[in-house]
């Protein structure tokens, strides 16, 4: 997908993935003017925040909507998440709801594939004032009143192509219906790179408010609840496990806070941690020997690895929380966090509105 490869075989590949594209960017082209017509589309008894991405796999969503719950919650609005749940198999919740869960104990998450049927289970027995759609950028059959999308400044737009010669979930003309941009991991790219980014993005949607973020640190986390000081990983020699769509950005995480990697294992994404896939993992820590300290992944595999050690290592998780800086002016958060706070008021404002209703 990513070009790198020269020889025949892999331009043959690309070529044949090209074709299927075109066959996928028609599907999309049709569903998109359907819904722009406002045929099937569903509204829902509260106001709706969507919260996704234009490429398949981790752009940072996660800590967005932590975010967005804990800045709803902090106003007295009970708010809710609904999710389709991917990747969760037999399971009650997947991995992004379980790490959810334990950011946010006071916060249900209803995963269905219908969101539609979600929202309603959570405004009808739940009975949230305001709903968190996850990765619904593409879902349209749930009406929103706010639609911010997330884009990984490491690797924004999928390549350049939809898939499955890309990563794109649709073409990046999309944006033109997105309310805000979130460019998420700005601290892994430089300045150029990130305003050549925002020039993709204006050039769709001249008006479109961006901004800024980091994903930054803020300590480990061993099983269940151990919190560990941050600065523990400085000098560590650790062995990294993740089933995230993004384990380079995760790794390159661990580097920056001072830790050096020996080895690592990058499982699919959402992988659910067979019992097998955990004896793996158990026998090639082993053979790393006293080479390591220490095992670190995401919250996302912990709350499925439930356990605080593999091989004989300690296990941690990093955590990671959304920091907010200005696109015009990164050295700012005030004018990002003023930008996005005030779309959030609107919606707000909406919540009480129904309420007085």
């Amino acid at each position: 997908m990513n070009g790198q490869r020269k020889d025949p075989v892999a331009a043959a590949m690309r070529g044949g993935l090209w074709v299927a594209s075109r066959a996928y960017a028609l599907g999309i082209w049709k569903r998109n003017r359907d819904y722009d017509a406002g045929q099937g589309v569903t509204r829902c008894d509260v106001p709706v925040i969507s919260v996704g991405n234009l490429t398949t796999g981790g752009t940072g969503k996660t800590p967005v909507v932590c975010f967005l719950a804990k800045w709803f919650r902090g106003n007295g609005i009970r708010v809710g998440i609904v999710s389709r749940g991917y990747g969760r198999g037999d399971a009650d919740a997947n991995d992004e709801a379980l790490e959810l869960y334990a950011r946010l104990p006071d916060v249900p998450h209803v995963q269905d594939p219908d969101r539609v049927a979600a929202a309603t289970i959570a405004v009808d027995e739940l009975e949230v004032q305001l709903i968190l759609m996850d990765d619904g950028f593409q879902h349209r059959r749930l009406h929103r009143n706010l639609d911010l999308v997330v884009i990984d400044a490491t690797e924004p737009f999928g390549f350049g192509h939809l898939l499955p010669r890309g990563l794109l979930r649709e073409p990046i003309s999309g944006l033109s219906r997105a309310d805000l941009v979130i460019l998420s991991r700005c601290d892994a790219v430089d300045e150029d790179r990130l305003r050549s980014i925002e020039q993709q993005v204006k050039k769709v949607n001249a008006k479109l408010p961006i901004v800024r973020s980091q994903h930054v640190p803020t300590s480990l986390l061993e099983y269940p609840s151990q919190t560990i000081p941050l600065d523990q990983l400085d000098g560590d020699r650790i062995a990294v496990v993740s089933a995230i769509g993004n384990p380079d950005a995760f790794k390159e995480t661990l580097v920056q806070c001072g830790a050096t990697i020996v080895a690592s294992r990058d499982l699919p994404d959402h992988d659910p941690y067979a019992p097998e896939t955990v004896e793996s993992l158990r026998s090639w820590i082993r053979s790393l020997g006293d080479s390591v300290s220490r095992v670190i992944c995401t919250h996302k595999d912990l709350v499925k690895l439930c356990t605080d050690s593999l091989g004989g290592v300690p296990v941690a998780a990093l955590i990671v929380e959304l920091r907010l800086s200005a696109g015009d002016d990164p050295g700012s958060s005030d004018s990002a966090e003023a930008t996005l706070q005030a779309l959030l008021a609107k919606v707000a404002e909406q919540v009480t509105v129904e309420e007085d209703r």
